[in-house]
């Protein structure tokens, strides 16, 4: 388990998500999803590998005793604005390239509703300030918090930073 999807699935427990529309950009195993879920969002969750949304259903079943609505994404290819829009988009460590950084940058206006907010979960990764650059020049706003999520047979915890971007 990713230590940034521990922390989003942890901040997204705390939030108040009845009844909001969500898109998860790179589901892996479905636990940001599934805590989504389990506050009442009705979640589409996302992933470049097929392998990752068949986890992601199952996951959530199993946990929820219903799954998400799944669809494969590539944010290399057009397109993905045939999503619709969303209230909340959320990700956990998906900063690991340039090009993750820059199409990440360039999807989440696409599917941010607007007056709604991203949130993305980082552990700093070298490409997470070049998006946050981007999406500052594009004119988001960003608050960051950072947690700590101590990891089984590591002396210290990972570091992880949330970014809430929101609209101007």
């Amino acid at each position: 388990m990713w230590p940034s999807a521990t922390a989003l699935a942890r901040l997204l427990s705390r939030e108040d998500l009845e009844g909001r529309h969500a898109v998860e950009l790179g589901c892996g195993v479905g636990l940001a999803t599934i805590a989504a879920m389990d506050g009442g969002a009705h979640v589409l969750a996302t992933d470049y590998y097929e392998a990752a949304l068949d986890f992601t259903r199952h996951n959530a079943w199993e946990n929820l005793g219903s799954s998400p609505e799944t669809s494969p994404l590539d944010w290399r290819a057009p397109g993905p604005a045939n999503l619709g829009t969303f209230g909340l988009v959320f990700a956990a460590d998906v900063l690991y390239e340039e090009g993750s950084a820059r199409a990440l940058a360039g999807l989440v206006p696409l599917l941010l509703a607007s007056n709604g907010e991203a949130l993305i979960a980082d552990p700093g990764r070298r490409w997470e300030p070049l998006f946050r650059e981007l999406m500052l020049k594009a004119g988001f706003r960003f608050e960051t918090e950072e947690t700590t999520v101590e990891v089984e047979g590591l002396a210290r915890g990972v570091k992880v930073l949330v970014h809430r971007v929101r609209r101007p």
